[in-house]
């Protein structure tokens, strides 16, 4: 019987690319007949992203997605734990609307996982040779200033920790208890699964196609108090 990857996508507004990043992810050709089962969490979108994934779906029956759509905006962290909630696949990768990361690194990212050396497998952006666009330079060393102090309550030697590219074990991750319903949601489940007994965590450089606040890129400077927040909450304060 071959393996299911379930693969999560939250949505926000991402009518006009939502196409773009369902076909990058249908055009993968995963390793060993492994099938994919693609979850999208529609997270009350105020644009046509409904309507685009709908017609998508309509023109892509032998794609198997499965669609949910919340009937309030409740934040990525909030789509993600629905998302979570509903997979079926062995393993779980997260996949963000937007078309910063590239589909085609699923096999790096799984390699670890399909030889049984891993549970969790985060794709690193600071780490090896793979493209990266260059964009802002305080954002790259928020990016860091947080993988930093994460590491400092976990005692893990991540390189990026607030990536979006985390593979799981999926009933690893189904239970672990999550709470950060918007952008916290990295640095809690960093905390949550460091403190799993015997948990097997790896890194895999990733390629990053970054975009700008004017393509549509909707993480602020509020959301790196957030995640210094959770790092101290999740860490310290609330380990439960």
């Amino acid at each position: 019987m071959s393996h299911v990857l379930s693969i999560v996508i939250p949505a926000y507004n991402e009518g006009n690319t939502i196409h773009l990043i369902l076909d990058k992810v249908k055009a993968v050709q995963l390793p060993g007949g492994m099938q994919k089962e693609v979850i999208i969490v529609n997270d009350c979108s105020k644009d046509h992203t409904e309507e685009s994934i709908q017609k998508y779906m309509a023109s892509n029956t032998d794609f198997n997605i499965r669609y949910v759509a919340h009937e309030v905006n409740k934040g990525k962290g909030a789509a993600l734990h629905t998302g979570i909630a509903t997979a079926t696949g062995e393993f779980l990768i997260i996949q963000d609307a937007d078309l910063e990361y590239d589909p085609n690194e699923y096999n790096q990212l799984l390699r670890p996982l399909l030889d049984g050396v891993a549970d969790v497998v985060y794709g690193s952006r600071f780490m090896g040779g793979n493209p990266h666009r260059i964009l802002f330079f305080w954002h790259s060393i928020g990016n860091k200033f947080l993988t930093f102090l994460s590491n400092m309550f976990t005692n893990l030697n991540l390189t990026d920790m607030e990536t979006c590219y985390k593979v799981f074990r999926r009933e690893i991750i189904q239970n672990v208890t999550l709470k950060e319903k918007r952008f916290g949601f990295e640095p809690e489940v960093t905390a949550r699964i460091s403190r799993i007994p015997n948990i097997r965590i790896y890194e895999v450089g990733i390629s990053y196609y970054g975009r700008t606040y004017e393509e549509g890129k909707k993480i602020g400077w509020r959301d790196g108090f957030r995640a210094i927040y959770c790092i101290l909450k999740y860490n310290i304060f609330s380990k439960k």
